[in-house]
């Protein structure tokens, strides 16, 4: 029931304070973040930590002068890889087999079957699937940041290229997704603060087959 609890807690801070979430608190989100299920296993995404507060004050005006942007604590921000390609697909196989420290013939397999596959798509329909990882891991993130009642806004109320260019994504193969500020609340100036959660009946939500 904790983990309810702390769900029923969260909501996305329209303002928040200033003060600084500390570094434990973070990097256990980020380690939620990191640990994420994703399609095979392949983490087609990277999360860049935004502390630096002219990097937030150049965001701000790009994403609807959203004040959570500059009042965060930490600015995350969820980039994608731009497509999928032999290099980033044998890095994440490879690794794998480093790790476990031996190699699997079906594994192996797999891993031709996706290099025969992901590389040949569009660049536009295998960034759409990278985001949709991101955010697996986006969505983990704001669970893990709720469990530290550390509040996160999710963000994609912005400009994607404007971010793109000033954290010089694109560069790197990558394309921001979605934002995740996170920090502290701040209820006097927060219109959604004392609204009481609203979310459909489970009756409505959920459909059970026997």
């Amino acid at each position: 029931m904790e983990l309810l609890d702390k769900l029923n807690w969260r909501y996305a801070a329209k303002a928040m304070n200033g003060e600084t979430v500390s570094e434990d608190k973070v990097e256990r989100i980020l380690e939620a973040a990191r640990l994420a299920p994703t399609s095979s296993g392949l983490q087609p995404f990277e999360i860049f930590v935004i502390k630096n507060q002219e990097i937030k004050e150049k965001i701000k005006p790009v994403a609807w002068n959203q004040s959570v942007i500059t009042d965060c604590s930490h600015l995350l921000v969820f980039a994608a890889w731009d497509t999928y390609t032999a290099e980033r697909i044998n890095y994440m196989f490879d690794l794998t087999n480093e790790i476990r420290g031996f190699k699997n013939e079906g594994w192996e397999n797999y891993r031709q079957q996706l290099l025969s596959s992901y590389p040949q798509k569009d660049e536009e329909v295998n960034f759409n699937h990278a985001a949709k990882q991101a955010y697996i891991a986006f969505s983990q993130a704001i669970t893990a940041a709720a469990y530290e009642e550390v509040d996160a806004t999710p963000i994609e109320g912005f400009d994607p290229e404007a971010v793109d260019k000033i954290l010089g994504l694109r560069e790197k193969g990558l394309r921001s997704a979605v934002l995740l500020p996170l920090g502290y609340r701040k209820e006097e100036n927060d219109w959604l603060a004392k609204l009481v959660k609203v979310r459909k009946p489970m009756e409505e939500l959920v459909t059970v087959i026997n």
